[in-house]
């Protein structure tokens, strides 16, 4: 889900601008039309939170590569680090065999290695990976949680749902991303290659999603 900030100056609406467009890719698979109508079971709904694992282990991995990186670095808002939550989750969803069963989709094992390939060395990469994925919890995320909450009729930061439940609210980590955004030190061709990155990212989420659909046979809405 995209970043959905109010409009403002700086890298931070540079970039939510030129992205606009590629948001639409990942909210129009069957698979999310399916989320957002209700009409998901707790099955389907845990295959989503698996795909979402092996995502999440490479990016903080990553981060841990770019904790000494005077660029990166400040990113790593302390309570964004979702690996934890995703796999107390996951226990909930699966049980306590839960690594045993997971397996990557085509589209998953794409996104990881893309992850790979420009996360662990390339400071702006990883910033344009994180950005993406956590701005996009914080935003839309919110509301895919709350469509999650009712499908297994738990409350919020109960297991299952803790994924999207952070311990502050979103605004204040949404306000203090986009002022780092603005902050630093790229020039206009790094911006761009940020820019086009963070497209690449909404596509390999959408192509994750897109594969959910067709792995679970879900059909598009009526």
């Amino acid at each position: 889900m995209p970043d959905t900030g109010e409009p403002g100056q700086g890298f931070a609406a540079e970039l939510r601008e030129a992205t606009r467009s590629d948001h639409g890719d990942n909210e129009g698979s069957s698979y999310m039309a399916a989320l957002f109508d209700g009409r998901l079971g707790r099955e389907e709904y845990a295959a989503l939170v698996a795909q979402l694992h092996p995502v999440y282990v490479l990016l903080e991995q990553a981060a841990d590569r770019m904790a000494g990186d005077p660029v990166a670095a400040p990113f790593l808002l302390d309570g964004l680090r979702r690996r934890e939550a995703l796999e107390a989750d996951l226990a909930f969803l699966y049980g306590p065999g839960w690594r045993d069963g997971l397996g990557g989709l085509p589209a998953t094992r794409r996104y990881c290695e893309r992850l790979r390939q420009v996360c662990f060395d390339w400071p702006g990469g990883f910033v344009a990976h994180h950005y993406t994925r956590y701005l996009g919890d914080l935003s839309g995320g919110q509301y895919i949680g709350l469509q999650a909450r009712r499908i297994l009729g738990l409350a919020a930061g109960e297991d299952g749902v803790r994924f999207y439940r952070f311990p502050a609210k979103p605004k204040s980590y949404k306000d203090r991303y986009r002022a780092l955004l603005d902050a630093a030190p790229w020039d206009a061709a790094e911006r761009a290659r940020i820019i086009a990155e963070v497209k690449r990212a909404y596509a390999l989420n959408a192509a994750v999603t897109a594969d959910l659909g067709r792995d679970l046979r879900i059909e598009p809405a009526a």
